[in-house]
Order: C-alpha cells, then structure tokens, then sequence
C-alpha cells in the first residue's frame, strides 16, 4: 500500500480563512461569549481599573508592560464563567478559538500565564476593587431603568472550598480565633491553611466553605447586593447589611422561613420594606391552611431567587472557588456575581429585543 505525502501534506498545509471557518461554526452554536461580547460593552470598567492599577506606580522602574486591563478582567469572567484554576485559564485561552475571539487575541499575540492572572485578582482584592465594580455596574443598571424596583428578594448559598485536613485540636483552636502553635512556626504550612472558612452541615451533607448572600431585584432576577461570610453565618444574620433603606422602601421582600423572626419583621417595618417572609410553624404550633396558602402565593416570587443560584450551579460550573481567606474568597464570589449579573443582562436584552 503506497501513501501518498503530497497528498497529505497539502491535506495538513493551513488555509488562509480556516480560523474564520471555526469560529463561523461556534456562532451557529450559539457561543455565549460571543453573545456576552456582542451585548455587554467592557469598556464600561476601563477607568476605575486604570485608576486602581495607576496608583502608587513607580514607572521609573520601567519592566514588562502591563497587559490591558480591561482584557484582565475579561480573563477573570472567562475563569469564574468556567470555573477555572488560574493555570487551567491560561491553559484554556491557549486553546480554545472562543476564549480568544472573546479576548479579542489571535494566535501570535501573547496570552496572559496563570502568575499574571493570580497578580491582577491580588491587586483587586487588595484595594477590594470587585466591590466596586458590582456597585458601579448596579448603579448604572438603576440609572438605565432596567432595574424595576417592584419587589426584592434574598437568599444565601454555600460556596465551597478545598477541604481542610485539620486535627480536632486545630479546630478547636480556629473557632476560638487562635492559630495553632504548629501553623505559626510555619509560613508555609500557614499559607496552604484558610482560617476564615467554616464548615457547615445542611440536609445531612457536610460542607466547608463560604456563604454567598444576595438581594436580587424579582422582576429581572437581577443581584443588586450582596455579602460573603463563613458557611457558619446563619442566613438571616446578613439580612439587614443587604438592605439599603433608600432603594428598597416601600417594597416587597420575599424570602424564606429562615429569615423569619420578631426582630426580623420589626426591622422590616421600621424600614418601611413591606414583609413578605414565609411564615413558619413550630413545635405544638404548625402552620395553619390560612398560612400554608399565603406561603404558596408568595413561594411563585420568591423561588425565583433559586434561579441565580441555578445559573451558577449548572451554566458557571458549580459554586466553588480555589480561593483561601475570606478577602480572597470575596473577590472570586464578587466576581461570581458581576458574572451572573452580565449574562442576565444578555438574556434580558435577547428577551427585549424584537
């Protein structure tokens, strides 16, 4: 049997529009980046990242130019997008037409590597630069109108982190705010530990990590706040931090029976946020059908809050991040919720148009 090298050869050779074919046939596939690219201008967070990375710079130290910030932050949405590893993105830009047709990168330009990529989220969360971006990118969503106002609602989900292995001694002594002896005489061993993290058990399933706590407006399903604490944190205990009286006045709030207590409904009412909080039953004293009825009208507003946390569970990969303390981990939750945030924007505008 003969083989034909011409053959293959020319087979193999390049063509000048085989990259355009490619990305021609991710389109008809409906790559969501491309969608996220066509509808969201970037540019929006160019000044503020400037300003951030502009600070305190020394340039008479001269060194490798920065790579442009606003890509930088495009890398850090691809990352939370796919739930990715720093090394694993800089992997996947290599790789993938869609990541750099997104990042607007050809071939023989130069890719971000995962030390650059963990170097710009330190210098955010250094000058906690992702909260702002949130609250910069909210306000201008209400300034827009596309925020309607018609009514809130809160919930919290757990964010895990890579387990501890952790003796009951070192346990003890983190929940008492303590490093253990050992830890302390080793740096190293100190950095590989995330003392903020806390464990949690719900429905009979063990869970370390962090929680993620979100006001989201119930017309667009849309975050306009949020918070991050341990897994520990009891959900209701972050609910007056989420409310901001001007905004959410005489509006209704919708959440689920955790959140339900006398000092809960009082501080409703004193803000003047009309409660609409599942009631919830207790021992000798379960819910009445008067109750259980009013639950279920409200249940068809507040379950939309479940479709957030859905998003990022299925669409974002699953809600876990590599991050160790809870500064870290509330830039890569920030960055989980401006994600979410800029994707919802997408379907509404997708919705909306004719």
């Amino acid at each position: 049997m003969k083989i034909d090298l011409c053959a293959m050869k020319k087979q193999k050779q390049k063509g000048m529009f085989d990259e355009e074919f490619r990305l021609e046939k991710l389109s008809k596939q409906s790559d969501p980046l491309e969608k996220l690219q066509m509808h969201i201008d970037f540019e929006f967070f160019r000044k503020p990242l400037e300003k951030c990375f502009n600070e305190d710079v020394d340039r008479s130290l001269g060194g490798r130019p920065a790579y442009d910030y606003v890509l930088m932050l495009k890398v850090l949405i691809l990352q939370r997008y796919y739930n990715l590893s720093d090394d694993k993105t800089e992997y996947a830009i290599l790789d993938r037409l869609s990541f750099m047709r997104f990042l607007g990168l050809t071939l023989s330009d130069g890719v971000p590597d995962a030390k650059t990529i963990w170097n710009f989220k330190n210098i955010l969360t250094q000058k906690d630069m992702i909260r702002k971006l949130f609250e910069m990118l909210d306000k201008q969503l209400d300034k827009d109108g596309i925020i309607l106002h018609e009514g809130k609602m809160v919930d919290a989900s757990i964010v895990e982190v890579p387990r501890q292995r952790n003796t009951r001694e070192e346990n003890k002594k983190i929940k008492e705010g303590v490093l253990p002896k050992a830890w302390k005489n080793d740096p190293d061993k100190l950095r590989q530990k995330d003392v903020d993290a806390a464990w949690l058990k719900k429905n009979g399933e063990d869970y370390f990590g962090y929680k993620n706590h979100v006001k989201a407006d119930t017309e667009t399903k849309l975050i306009t706040n949020y918070s991050v604490t341990s897994a520990s944190v009891h959900d209701s205990q972050e609910l007056e931090e989420l409310i901001e009286k001007k905004e959410d006045k005489n509006q209704p709030l919708y959440a689920d029976s955790a959140y339900r207590s006398e000092a809960i409904e009082s501080m409703l009412e004193r803000k003047k946020i009309e409660s609409q909080v599942h009631e919830k039953g207790y021992r000798n004293q379960p819910l009445t059908k008067r109750q259980q009825q009013r639950n279920r009208k409200k249940s068809k507003t507040r379950a939309r809050v479940e479709h957030i946390f859905g998003f990022m569970t299925n669409s974002m990969n699953n809600m876990f991040i590599h991050s160790r303390g809870l500064a870290k981990a509330s830039t890569a939750i920030g960055l989980m919720n401006i994600t979410y945030n800029l994707f919802r924007l997408v379907q509404l505008k997708i919705e909306l148009s004719p």
